[in-house]
């Protein structure tokens, strides 16, 4: 390869080049004294573009030499070849003329985009930070639950997984196998569900140190998998899907092996495309699903102007972002939706870009936590972001890390891995299609992507595609009577108007959240199993409230009562204590006692 040695743009490239050929091809400079003509390459030609001698004799020029040369790279060889195809070799053509008539420009353009690294783009340390941080994020989500689990799912919690099971039972056995997924088919009990908790957070910390991270995951996936698929309501959040799809995408590019940190290896090019696609998609579908929705505020760019106020579990934070002027939450909202609309896009960028992208999602997310609760969602969200970076800044923000290259994955382990991302590529992109595409995808992609739909392992995405203006909120009371009726206290929902909005993240309080989903409109059936948990007086749901009114006995009735919230302004907080303010709307449920 003949190239202008006194171009930077061209001798940064060839440095690039280099790095991916090695040996394989020789690269001189032009100005190199009589080694244009040697090889039969005349000084004017030699001037206006590259020049490739192959061994045979043939010369080639421009983008042809270039994807020729790309050809000799062992992870390049195949897009070299698609490069060659007619429209792309006339397109690449047209874009190498640009370039060589512009070279002082594209050399600063170069520097902006791409940096001065000329060693190509490596993922293994990007996968290694990765797997450990899904473990954080796996350990938060069984710890949470583990909290919680009798409370919702035991035999004297909200919904009983045993009587779910139990009702499930008549059905065929490959067809209940096929609606609940589940390990608790064998075992449903009180002690089952600790036991599987704390199994998951055992996993969990196995995959934090990095032991045999594959087997693990999948290991992870089928545990959270049995408690989403029979755990109704209250396990149906879209991080816990998130959680789902994110591990079954990571046992594609996870490292094999028991103890994969002692062999450092790349993971192939496809199983990163993967994770960046995942990552794309996922803060894609959130940004353009609030577009698609029609919803007045996000059109108006005012939704902000009520979300702080609205949203399910405001913090300390929220309630003062509440109050910032009306310009900033305009601004806010609009910096918001085209952050998630157009930064995900970055994902397939060059690298500094990525970089770029990877700090506009963090400090979103960052703001995401800053003034609400979301359990580990934001954790989640900011972990997948993770591979819009590469090892480069990894590498300079951590001296101790080796920084010898990781050998690239071989043999049938690379085949495995890009075949595996090719059915769940086609598979997300079906789900895409299904919710966002104007036409219905093929067949044979449906057939393909609803199983793992149906797993809760391929989803689509788009949180507060809709925004709530008002703030409806139950209160649950008790009496003895029927005449004195006494205040049920949430651990972290708004009730006691004096009550300081609280931190609670990355746990996620189940029966708070759903209760700010069952405010929005008529009782669930769950609810109901509440009020009668409530009556009962059992200990386990007890455990999910801040503080009971009958502290010993449970009460004769109950009820639920609909109010009004708004955080009140800075000057009734100072004069009342008050976070909020509440105005009685009337009854959610009628009081009802058990039978005698």
């Amino acid at each position: 390869m003949i190239y202008d040695g006194a171009c930077a743009f061209c001798r940064r490239w060839v440095a690039r080049f280099r790095a991916r050929t090695g040996t394989r091809v020789l690269y001189l400079p032009r100005q190199t004294p009589l080694v244009p003509r040697l090889l039969g390459v005349s000084s004017r030609a030699a001037r206006r573009s590259m020049q490739l001698r192959e061994p045979g004799g043939q010369i080639h020029q421009g983008a042809e030499a270039v994807f020729r040369v790309l050809g000799r790279a062992p992870r390049l060889a195949v897009p070299a070849r698609l490069a060659r195809l007619p429209v792309v070799r006339a397109v690449a053509e047209w874009v190498y003329r640009r370039i060589a008539n512009h070279r002082v420009l594209a050399a600063r353009v170069d520097r902006v985009l791409f940096g001065t690294a000329t060693t190509p783009p490596r993922s293994a340390l990007v996968r290694s930070l990765f797997v450990r941080a899904l473990g954080v994020t796996w350990l938060a989500a069984f710890s949470s639950l583990s909290v919680q689990v009798l409370g919702l799912y035991g035999r004297r919690g909200v919904v009983p997984m045993e009587e779910l099971f139990e009702g499930a039972s008549a059905l065929p056995g490959r067809r209940r196998l096929r609606l609940l997924p589940s390990v608790f088919w064998l075992d449903a009990s009180d002690e089952a569900l600790v036991r599987a908790c704390r199994l998951g957070q055992l996993l969990s910390l196995a995959l934090v140190i990095g032991v045999a991270p594959r087997l693990v995951l999948a290991a992870l996936w089928a545990l959270y998998l049995s408690f989403v698929t029979a755990g109704s309501d209250f396990l149906s959040f879209q991080w816990d899907a998130l959680l789902l799809e994110t591990s079954l995408y990571a046992m594609v590019i996870a490292p094999s092996g028991v103890l994969p940190t002692l062999r450092r290896e790349e993971p192939p090019w496809q199983a990163v495309l993967l994770m960046r696609w995942l990552a794309f998609r996922f803060f894609y579908e959130a940004g353009i699903a609030k577009l698609r929705s029609g919803d007045e505020t996000w059109r108006a760019r005012t939704a902000c102007v009520y979300h702080y106020e609205t949203q399910p579990l405001p913090t300390p934070l929220g309630w003062q972002a509440h109050h910032l002027p009306r310009a900033v939450q305009r601004l806010s909202t609009s910096v918001a939706l085209g952050t998630e609309v157009f930064v995900p896009f970055l994902a397939f960028a060059p690298r500094r870009l990525r970089r770029l992208g990877f700090g506009g999602l963090a400090f979103l997310q960052g703001a995401i936590a800053a003034t609400g609760n979301y359990g580990f969602f934001n954790l989640s969200a900011l972990t997948l972001s993770l591979w819009l970076l590469d090892d480069e800044p990894l590498l300079r923000w951590s001296r101790a890390v080796p920084r010898e290259a990781p050998e690239p994955t071989r043999g049938v382990r690379r085949w495995a891995i890009a075949a595996g991302a090719l059915v769940l590529f086609a598979a997300s992109a079906t789900m895409h299609l299904v919710r966002f595409g104007r036409r219905r995808p093929p067949r044979a992609m449906l057939r393909l992507a609803t199983p793992l739909a149906q797993m809760h392992s391929v989803n689509a995405y788009g949180l507060f595609a809709s925004m709530t203006v008002q703030r409806p909120e139950i209160v649950i009371e008790g009496s003895d009577d029927g005449a004195t009726w006494l205040e049920y206290s949430f651990r972290y929902k708004p009730g006691d108007p004096n009550a300081r909005p609280r931190w609670v993240a990355p746990h996620m309080p189940r029966l708070d959240w759903q209760m700010w989903f069952a405010a929005l409109g008529g009782p669930p059936t769950w609810f109901f199993r509440l009020l009668q948990r409530l009556l009962e007086g059992s200990p386990e749901v007890l455990d999910l409230l801040e503080r009971t009114p009958f502290p010993d006995h449970p009460p004769r009735y109950a009820r639920a009562v609909l109010y009004d919230y708004k955080m009140t302004d800075r000057e009734t907080r100072r004069t009342t204590n008050a976070y909020w303010t509440r105005q009685r709307l009337g009854l959610y449920v009628p009081p009802v006692t058990l039978p005698q």
